[in-house]
């Protein structure tokens, strides 16, 4: 069973992926147990993921939710005076950061250095600013040695002097003044359920009015435009392109929208890597589709002699171009979700070198339909014969070549077989020969048969369709059963439909003038052989006469 073109595009796709397993699998948590700080440093990885600013804000936020204010603390610079009321500190301080932090969580720096261009001393850290009404704190970290897990990063226990004070002064969120009070107090999964309903609406309203923006944009272009093929041209691209445009750009206005609509950290958190991959394939989908349509519309405009050697190319661009788009948003999710890209392109190097000695004929067939193409040696509708098989070339991939035969079946042939095998292309021509020997019958006499070569010299002489300075008629041989004339003409035509009619004009026609000159066209002759006894007897059945009948 052959793969379809999808099939086979899902096929490299799983295969790729497969290339990820081991320096994905490297980067679970427990399973790598050192890191490399940026400074050279091997440092030992904390358990409890206190070794980067941004993971040690995570990791408190992820502990107060789950009400392990046990785990929470160790995540703050913990004073003898904050030891009576590190639950009230740690609720507090969540609560700020729910209503107050307006940052993305990817401008905490994840390095184990944290960031060293901020102006702050290198064991320092800030986080925000909190604004509540006129006063503003930023959330600072220490960077302080433990003895069992190295460097690690603590909220200061400056900032937890300061919060009590900041926490008297925090009023309601717009959610929690426009929500029904019913909804405020019922969660799912921890979150209230006016948060979830704020999530969607952020979600969907945008939706809404980018579908009402592209239909009304589409309808003012259409208006300005004043011929059909460009109205045509405009919905052709909007019916192909609407959806992905929509999807894309709402994702994006949402995750824009996501620290102004004050929802708490938690849900942020969560929702911020599955929004990233969201947008990550909508723009993937989106660049495909785009590349679709731009090379659709640059093979319509190619032109020329080799315009289908042209096109051919286009279709072999394109494809490496969404294979590069594929490959790219795959890295750029394995960013999101946190897998060190540098160990998994050195896996896909490694995987790479394990695919190519496992299948070579595989890779040959990759670059064996590269070098066919660039080569442009075929092209997509192009009649040829290749390894003893003629038929219309279907389409080019970069493993095969697909012929469509005569008798309708499809023909899949390795681009590797094709690097090695005699190709005949006849789409090349620019014209096509008539070659034929007219055999005439015995007793034509001399003026007859000059009568017929100056009929047919005439006739190839005012037949248009035909290339008059190379067409010919000569008298070339007395053979054993008749007069041999050649007939060689080109057809000006590419098209092997018109050629066949050509053909057959021309060949009636000289039949005509065969016989108006009193001749013909010599017939087979037979002969018969008869053997028998030269005595009277008569012989056995087996031995009696044979008669052999032989045609020439």
């Amino acid at each position: 069973m052959r793969l379809t073109t999808q099939s086979y595009r899902s096929v490299l796709i799983v295969l790729l992926f497969a290339t990820h397993v081991q320096s994905v699998a490297a980067q679970i948590p427990g399973l790598d147990k050192s890191k490399t700080t940026p400074s050279g440093r091997e440092q030992v990885e904390d358990p409890l993921g206190r070794t980067t600013p941004r993971s040690t804000i995570i990791a408190f936020i992820q502990a107060v939710d789950r009400q392990d204010f046990v785990s929470a603390a160790r995540y703050m610079q913990v004073t003898e005076k904050h030891r009576r009321n590190t639950e009230q500190l740690a609720r507090e301080l969540k609560a700020l950061m729910d209503r107050s932090f307006t940052q993305t969580i990817t401008s905490i720096s994840d390095s184990p250095d944290g960031a060293l261009t901020d102006g702050l001393p290198l064991d320092r850290e800030g986080v925000g600013p909190l604004t509540v009404q006129d006063k503003n704190l930023d959330v600072g970290l220490l960077r302080v040695n433990d003895p069992q897990a190295g460097p690690i990063w603590l909220i200061s226990s400056e900032t937890l002097d300061q919060v009590p004070g900041l926490y008297r002064l925090v009023t309601e969120t717009w959610i929690e003044r426009v929500m029904p009070r019913v909804l405020i107090t019922k969660s799912l999964f921890g979150i209230s359920l006016a948060d979830w309903i704020v999530l969607a609406a952020s979600l969907l309203i945008p939706f809404l009015l980018l579908v009402v923006a592209t239909r009304g944009a589409v309808a003012l272009t259409r208006f300005a435009l004043r011929t059909s093929t460009r109205r045509h041209n405009v919905d052709a691209w909007h019916a192909r392109m609407r959806w992905p445009v929509v999807i894309a750009l709402t994702l994006v206005v949402q995750l824009s929208l996501m620290p102004l609509l004050r929802l708490p950290l938690t849900l942020r958190l969560g929702y911020a890597r599955v929004g990233l991959v969201l947008t990550v394939i909508a723009f993937t989908w989106l660049l495909r589709r785009g590349l679709t349509l731009a090379f659709e519309e640059a093979r319509s405009l190619a032109r020329g002699k080799d315009y289908k050697s042209t096109q051919s190319l286009m279709l072999l661009g394109e494809r490496l171009l969404k294979a590069v788009v594929v490959l790219v948003a795959v890295f750029a999710i394995l960013t999101v979700i946190g897998v060190d890209t540098s160990t998994a392109l050195a896996g896909v190097g490694i995987g790479g070198v394990a695919l190519a000695l496992g299948a070579q004929k595989t890779v040959e067939n990759l670059l064996g339909g590269v070098f066919l193409i660039s080569d442009r040696v075929l092209a997509v509708g192009d009649l040829c014969t290749v390894s003893n098989r003629q038929g219309v070339v279907e389409d080019i991939t970069l493993r095969s070549v697909r012929l469509r035969t005569a008798d309708q079946s499809l023909v899949s042939v390795p681009a590797g077989v094709l690097a090695q095998a005699e190709i005949e292309n006849f789409a090349t021509r620019e014209k096509i020969l008539i070659q034929t020997i007219l055999r005439l019958r015995y007793g034509t006499t001399a003026e007859q048969l000059q009568r017929i070569l100056e009929g047919i010299r005439t006739l190839l002489a005012e037949n248009s369709n035909l290339e008059n300075q190379t067409s010919r008629i000569r008298l070339v041989n007395f053979g054993r059963e008749a007069i041999e004339l050649e007939l060689f003409a080109y057809v000006r035509t590419t098209d092997p439909a018109q050629f066949m009619e050509q053909r057959e004009k021309l060949l009636l026609d000289v039949a005509g003038i065969v016989e108006s000159a009193g001749s013909g066209f010599a017939q087979p002759t037979q002969f018969v052989y008869m053997d028998e006894r030269a005595s009277s007897e008569p012989a056995p059945q087996s031995e009696r006469p044979a008669i052999r009948a032989t045609s020439r």
